[in-house]
């Protein structure tokens, strides 16, 4: 697990309790020793250790000692300072490298591809646009096709050209002008989307 990951755990762990959060709201306003807060919350001493426990750990609450006494605050610049490390779409996009992003792909290819045969068009856009991912894999890439010759090579993978002609121009895949296809450059950004599931 990444840092960045293993940070917005810990941090949605440590906010994901109610006791945690009326904590929160107590210090937010004033410093409070932990038999206030017991007092104050209606929980047993040890709870309410353990709960300051979890949100030290992230230094959202400071601990000051006065003899036997503990008295805890909140760090309101840490938790504001927090909030915007774990909520920053760095921090989003850290969850998103943990992903196997062909793993949509592949699920896709298996329900509609059998060998170098498309067994049917999927309804769903973002399953068609997998399957049509696929495809132009498979079809030349550098130069213009007419019509003709596109269906020939689209046969070789299903019988519906017309469909599937329709599907790649409609989809951002291939473009058309005077029945000759060319493919698109770059190629659509609803090719990764789909794959990325």
């Amino acid at each position: 697990m990444s840092d960045e990951l293993q940070l917005l755990v810990t941090f949605f762990k440590a906010l994901a309790d109610e006791s945690r959060l009326r904590i929160i709201g107590v210090l937010a306003s004033r410093e409070a020793t932990g038999g206030e807060l017991a007092a104050l919350l209606d929980l047993k001493p040890p709870t309410v250790t353990h709960h300051l426990a979890k949100l030290r750990e992230l230094g959202l609450v400071t601990r000051r000692v006065e003899g036997a006494t503990h008295h805890y605050r909140l760090v309101p610049e840490r938790v504001e300072a927090l909030a915007k490390q774990v909520l920053s779409s760095e921090t989003a996009r850290a969850t998103d490298a943990t992903l196997d992003h062909d793993a949509y792909a592949q699920k896709v290819l298996r329900s509609f591809i059998d060998g170098e045969t498309i067994l049917s068009i999927p309804t769903s856009r973002r399953k068609r646009d997998v399957v049509l991912a696929w495809l132009v894999e498979r079809l030349p890439q550098d130069r213009a096709l007419p019509e003709l010759e596109l269906n020939a090579l689209i046969q070789r993978h299903h019988p519906d050209t017309a469909a599937i002609r329709r599907e790649l121009v409609c989809s951002g895949f291939f473009t058309r002008e005077h029945s000759v296809y060319r493919r698109a450059t770059p190629p659509p950004a609803g090719d990764d989307a789909a794959q990325r599931g």
